[in-house]
This record gives C-alpha cells, structure tokens and sequence, in this order.
C-alpha cells in the first residue's frame, strides 16, 4: 500500500497528517487499499527503494492516524 502524495519520509506523512491535510491509501496492485480500518504503508513509491512504513487507521480512503 502506498499514499499520495508521495512523500519521502515517514516524518513528512505524520506532519502533514497531523496538519489536517488530506492524505489518501492507494493500492497498486490487484487487491484493493482498505477504505476504513487498519492498512500497513510504505514509501516512497516503486521504483525508488522503500526507505519507511508505518501502520496508519483509514476512514473512507484518508489516513487518520499514523502510528
């Protein structure tokens, strides 16, 4: 699973989060980003290496919570 926008360190997600701004869960792949609940992330985005993860809680596709 992956989040946009892309960022580049967990830091940059937990801040900006926390500023109240819109950050959605994205899936990729075959199986589809939960939409409400727990989802695991990571980041940055393929092809780059992925550098960070972090658990986050999901209501209707925007992260609300990183842990």
């Amino acid at each position: 699973m992956y989040v946009s926008p892309n960022f580049k360190t967990k830091k940059e997600l937990k801040e900006a989060v926390a500023a109240g701004k819109e950050v959605h869960i994205f899936s990729p792949g075959p199986f589809p980003a939960p939409q409400n609940g727990r989802a695991t992330i990571e980041g940055p985005h393929y092809p780059e290496p992925h550098k960070w993860y972090a658990q986050v809680e999901v209501q209707d596709g925007v992260i609300i919570k990183v842990k």
